[in-house]
């Protein structure tokens, strides 16, 4: 369970990034968070492993005060990729990358190597294994992020805008592999401001504006609520602009474009 109970952060400068945030994630959930940018959707989930503690208001992860516990202890529950890959990649090589936090776990080496292997294979990183990560492309940085978080199999998983630089396929196979990390029984967070890679997810969405969280419910219904997505920003996606163009249309919105695929074959057959 994480827990936030009325929480304010305000940065030494005076600006206040989130306020009076109350909140509950239960073990394996799929959210998502969306909102303009600065409406402190990255500070809130860096409460979660403790890399912000509470100006006001306090943070429970699995019953641990975030205030008490160590960035190091909480990282053995939360795992978090960063939106800008450069900032968590210091290592000579990808293999050391990934290979670090493994080895900081103490894992035996066959363990290392097995889920060493396990994450180049993924993320189609077999290539680069003995390459310099800072040399990587964007978004073979990400796929890499990513993989050194995955292969710990930490029981929260936090993807800080994890499609930026990805194509479409590996896109899809970001997809899989959030879904699948919830049947194991994770807890999976999204921020992103990739509407349409929210949308096929399906997830609980919270939607932030100002620091504050204006609505948090299913997809469906968040991105429907055209005075919400109007006050944050947020547009809607284009599977649920498409549904309402259409004349007597479906009484949902599509949710994936085989499902629009589906209705528009079902209706030519009519």
């Amino acid at each position: 369970m994480i827990e936030f109970e009325s929480v304010t952060f305000t940065h030494p400068s005076g600006v206040t990034a989130i306020r009076d945030v109350s909140l509950q994630i239960a073990p394996g959930e799929l959210v998502a968070i969306v909102g303009a940018n600065g409406a402190g959707k990255t500070t809130l989930v860096k409460h979660i492993n403790g890399l912000l503690k509470p100006t006001k208001g306090t943070v429970r992860v699995f019953e641990l005060d975030t205030r008490k516990t160590s960035v190091a202890d909480l990282s053995r529950h939360v795992g978090i990729v960063f939106q800008n890959a450069d900032h968590q990649l210091f290592s000579e090589t990808v293999q050391e990358e990934i290979a670090f936090g493994l080895r900081n776990l103490g894992l035996k080496a066959e363990m290392v190597n097995k889920r060493l292997d396990w994450a180049l294979r993924s993320f189609e990183l077999e290539q680069y294994r003995d390459v310099a990560p800072l040399i990587l492309s964007g978004g073979e940085k990400k796929r890499l992020c990513l993989a050194c978080v995955l292969a710990w199999d930490p029981e929260v998983i936090i993807l800080d805008e994890p499609t930026v630089g990805q194509d479409y396929t590996q896109k899809e196979k970001l997809e899989q592999m959030i879904r699948m990390l919830l049947t194991r029984g994770r807890t999976a967070i999204v921020v992103s401001h990739d509407i349409e890679f929210v949308w096929s997810l399906q997830p609980r969405v919270l939607v932030m504006a100002g620091g504050q969280i204006l609505s948090d419910g299913p997809a469906d219904q968040v991105f429907t609520d055209d005075n919400l997505l109007e006050n944050a920003n947020v547009r809607r996606p284009q599977l649920v602009e498409f549904a309402r163009l259409l004349d007597a249309g479906p009484e949902k919105p599509f949710r994936s474009v085989h499902d629009a695929r589906m209705w528009i074959v079902h209706q030519l057959k009519r």
